[in-house]
């Protein structure tokens, strides 16, 4: 009896020792993992930038018409906002005294492919004439070789981050959507904004030229976004650059920052 005992004791022994190296294993499997997510890099664009500055960024694509683009530049000028406008190569080639103006005024020029198609709906070799038609328009019109770029209609897959990185562009997004192309009137639109429950400290603002009410809504929108003590810098001078990696929700950090 006394051996049947002993053989259940050390038995007991060995599956409390193996259950307490299972716990230790699975505790450090899961640190290494919650390290492994923090900072791995996502095949995303960029929605938003991790930074305590209350600073925000006002995007603009043209894409349209022009017979807004003066006020706006105009607006952007009296509060001291420089914005991002990401360009077709076809708008460029159609206004291209626009593409002057808006370089000319300090602002950001970035590529929105040359013919606003569905980058999805493309080949490589498509994707890549898209890009390089559109910068070599925007060159050939005031000498700049664009560095950003969004993805006409936000549609973008792995395929086409990774295409546009490959070109050397950081690929733009947003995380506050003015749905200005909606038409749904001056004040729904200033409202969607300022009210907008992702509004915050590195915040991307998507906007249009061309629209019915985004130029007649843009001093006052301009106006609630600074009283809620935000700044403007163009994408260029928001984003980070260097060691950088971009989480799950196209939010892009600094290493060593959080």
């Amino acid at each position: 009896m006394a051996k049947f005992q002993e053989i259940g004791l050390k038995f007991l022994i060995i599956m409390l020792i193996v259950f307490t190296v299972f716990l230790c294993y699975r505790e450090e499997k899961n640190e290494i993992i919650d390290v492994f997510s923090e900072n791995k890099s996502y095949s995303l664009p960029i929605y938003s930038v991790e930074t305590e500055e209350p600073v925000v960024s006002i995007t603009f694509d043209a894409a349209w018409g022009d017979e807004d683009l003066d006020q706006i530049l105009s607006i952007l000028e009296a509060h001291s906002c420089r914005a991002t406008f990401f360009v077709t190569g076809d708008w460029a080639l159609r206004y291209p005294e626009a593409i002057k103006k808006i370089q000319g005024s300090g602002h950001d020029l970035g590529n929105h492919g040359n013919n606003h198609k569905h980058m999805t709906q493309l080949s490589h070799d498509e994707m890549l004439e898209e890009m390089r038609g559109c910068n070599e328009v925007v060159k050939s019109i005031c000498g700049y070789d664009m560095t950003l770029m969004r993805a006409p209609y936000g549609d973008y897959n792995e395929d086409v981050v990774l295409t546009a990185i490959g070109e050397g562009y950081q690929i733009i997004q947003w995380d506050v959507d003015s749905l200005d192309w909606k038409e749904y009137g001056r004040d729904s639109l200033i409202r969607t904004v300022a009210e907008h429950k992702n509004l915050g400290n590195g915040s991307i603002i998507l906007l249009h030229t061309g629209t019915k009410y985004t130029a007649s809504a843009l001093d006052e929108l301009l106006t609630r976004l600074e009283e809620k003590g935000y700044r403007f810098l163009p994408v260029s001078e928001m984003i980070y650059s260097g060691d950088t990696y971009i989480d799950q929700n196209g939010r892009q950090y600094q290493r060593g920052l959080r």
